[in-house]
């Protein structure tokens, strides 16, 4: 497996991984990881043209040996919001999976690694990462990386969703 820059060329891979992601977190929680219509096509456009490649974001993708992409990680490096001040800037981690729940320990771990060594570089104190409620193969890869649990989330719809 090789740890690499994503390129446009990725992009598909990436979204049907993400894609696949969703499914599995909508079994759980309906209402937030509820897919849109068109939403591959949507997800598509917005790696290609707010992602990759953008200065403030790391893009990174596992390749297998035979050329296929087990994984992919994308962060924001960003300022932090006003009200809470880090000492710098913070490395936001929204899209990150793998192809099979096996593949965290691995995989996961090499992307998770990869992109906070590089956002270490550039001056990133804090990194702040999605998890699934119930996804706890990624939930222990990260808290052994050392992260913690800063935040949940709750929704509650207020009428009916389409």
């Amino acid at each position: 497996m090789q740890i690499r820059e994503a390129t446009e060329a990725d992009v598909l891979a990436m979204t049907m991984l993400a894609d696949a992601k969703r499914t599995e977190y909508a079994t759980y929680s309906p209402v937030f990881w509820r897919k849109a219509d068109k939403g591959v096509e949507v997800q598509t456009r917005y790696f290609t043209n707010r992602m990759i490649g953008q200065e403030h974001v790391i893009s990174l993708v596992a390749e297998a040996e035979d050329g296929a992409i087990e994984g992919f990680i994308m962060a924001m490096v960003r300022e932090a919001p006003p009200v809470y001040d880090p000492g710098g800037l913070v490395c936001w981690i929204d899209d990150f999976t793998v192809a099979t729940a096996d593949k965290w320990a691995t995989t996961g771990v090499a992307l998770y690694t990869d992109v906070t060594a590089r956002a270490q570089q550039r001056g990133v104190v804090l990194v702040v990462s999605v998890c699934g409620y119930l996804d706890v193969a990624k939930r222990m890869i990260l808290q052994a990386q050392g992260a913690t649990i800063a935040v949940e989330t709750y929704v509650q719809p207020l009428q009916q969703l389409r």
